[in-house]
């Protein structure tokens, strides 16, 4: 089932003038956040046939989710920029679904589409950076498990909220940069992030790996059914109160810092210095934290534990776009 949204807040346009500094820093970056980088092979992202139905509100794909873009396993520096060209690229699979800098799974669907949590637990942070990923979302899981839900529409939750598994929490769209340079081509989607113990993981896991996928299907991920929409607690996840304070004071971005020191609660402040060390890693000393460094008191290990983050009443699965 969809909601009927209009394009502006599809793409997350409003407030005009924060979108317009947003873009600004994207495309000529500054002194703590490198310009992002593309080029024709960034071309290869946009799906016209694709992008023109679900813009138009049909599932080209039944009731299965296509996915346009997986996890890249060789990610670039950093430092180098955020980059949407495809030079050295290598999904779960073993092949090209993806993009330089891409650390997530982007499921397409179309806009006003409702997004539910993938597993049960606590909403962190609920904000919008239009030249990172849009209107987002941030939800722990507890046992150092956090995802995030991107290129939103109308987020419908708050930070702090105990959320089930399959609750909604959103309706989808393609707030954001990249939808503004590629409407329509570019498919909507939803940017699936995953952290464990702060660091971005694939769900998915290659076949040649001894180590489970994070999904409760494995690599198969579908919704949950009525039956499986628990409430089941989760124990917040064990920040560590001491490498937060360090890593805070390895930021040197003014606004970054300020936000982040002023977040009303201990997990929002989590939430928002978890959100600001992996979206904008170059405003943080990160040699001066060391290698190995967690914002977690105790390490802790892929478990199965992530439904498909769509409603089983609009979705069955998911299919793999050839590229």
């Amino acid at each position: 089932m969809r909601e009927r949204i209009g394009l502006v807040e599809a793409l997350g346009l409003q407030p005009f003038d924060e979108t317009a500094r947003d873009v600004a820093l994207a495309l000529r970056g500054d002194a703590s956040t490198p310009k992002t980088r593309f080029g024709l092979s960034s071309l290869r992202n946009f799906h016209p046939r694709l992008g023109a139905a679900l813009w138009l509100g049909k599932q080209p794909a039944g009731r299965r989710v296509p996915i346009t873009n997986l996890y890249n396993y060789r990610q670039p520096p950093p430092e180098l920029g955020w980059s949407v060209r495809v030079t050295d690229v290598r999904d779960f699979r073993g092949g090209e679904n993806t993009y330089d800098s891409h650390n997530g799974t982007d499921f397409a669907i179309p806009p006003g589409t409702n997004v539910v949590a993938a597993a049960p637990g606590t909403v962190l942070r609920v904000s919008s950076e239009f030249h990172r990923g849009g209107r987002k979302i941030l939800i722990d899981h507890g046992h150092g498990l956090v995802t995030s839900y991107n290129h939103l529409s109308r987020p419908l939750v708050t930070p702090g909220q105990r959320v089930r598994r399959g609750e909604r929490i959103a309706l989808s769209g393609y707030s954001g940069l990249d939808a503004l340079v590629g409407f329509p081509w570019a498919p909507p989607h939803v940017h699936f992030n995953v952290w464990l113990d702060g660091v971005y993981v694939d769900p998915f896991t290659p076949e040649d790996r001894d180590e489970p996928s994070l999904w409760r299907r494995r690599n198969d991920p579908v919704p949950a059914l009525p039956s499986e929409l628990d409430d089941d607690t989760v124990p917040p996840s064990d920040w560590d109160d001491d490498a937060m304070a360090r890593a805070l004071a390895t930021c040197h971005h003014s606004d970054t810092r300020s936000q982040i020191e002023h977040a009303p609660t201990p997990e929002e402040r989590a939430g928002a210095l978890l959100m600001h060390l992996a979206y904008f890693p170059t405003r943080f000393e990160r040699d001066r934290l060391g290698d190995g460094f967690s914002l977690f008191r105790v390490p802790h290990r892929r478990q199965a534990r992530l439904d498909l983050p769509f409603s089983h009443l609009d979705y069955d699965g998911v299919v793999f776009l050839p590229r």
